[in-house]
C-alpha cells in the first residue's frame, strides 16, 4: 500500500517544489493514518504542509486508493531528519547521523558519527574509535542527529 500510495502523491509534491522525505500509512488509537513528510531547501513552512495537505487531499478524494477511512497528516521531517533514500547518503555526508542495523556490524548495531557517503551499497560513517562500513541493506533505521 505504501508504495502505491508513494507512486500516487510522490508527482504531485515534486511539481510543488518539494521532496517526498517519507510516507507511513499505519493504524493509531484513532484508525488509519497517511502521514507525509515532505521538505523542501531551506526546510517547509507551515504554509507548506497546509497546502500539500489540501492537494493530496484532493487527489485521493478523486482517485480513492485506500479503502478504509483514515487521517492524513503533512509535517516536516524534523531537524532529525530521517535518510530513508540512496541519494539522502551522499546528500547528508559530512553531517552527524546516527544508524541502526538489523544485525551486528563489526560487533555492533547502534552507530553514532559522521557520514562520510556511500558506494556500492555500503555506508562509510566516521565513529570516535575508527571508520565503520555499513551495508545499507542491514540498516534498520537512519537519520540525522543534529540535537
Amino acid at each position: 500500500m505504501e508504495a502505491r500510495l508513494r507512486q500516487l502523491v510522490e508527482p504531485l509534491i515534486n511539481h510543488a517544489g518539494m521532496e517526498l522525505v517519507h510516507l507511513e500509512y499505519t493504524g493509531s488509537p484513532s484508525g488509519m493514518v497517511l502521514r507525509l513528510f515532505i521538505d523542501k531547501p531551506g526546510g517547509v513552512t507551515i504554509d507548506d504542509c497546509a497546502y500539500v495537505s489540501r492537494i493530496i487531499s484532493d487527489l485521493l478524494d478523486v482517485k480513492d486508493p485506500i479503502p478504509e477511512h483514515y487521517n492524513l497528516e503533512v509535517s516536516s521531517p524534523g531537524i532529525n531528519r530521517p535518510l530513508v533514500r540512496l541519494k539522502d547518503y551522499t546528500r547528508f555526508a559530512g553531517e552527524r547521523v546516527f544508524i541502526k542495523t538489523r544485525e551486528p556490524v563489526q560487533g555492533r548495531k547502534r552507530f553514532k558519527g559522521v557520514l562520510k557517503g556511500i558506494d556500492q551499497g555500503i555506508i562509510t560513517i566516521d565513529l570516535d574509535d575508527g571508520e565503520y562500513g555499513i551495508p545499507l541493506d542491514l540498516v534498520a533505521r537512519a537519520r540525522l542527529d543534529i540535537i
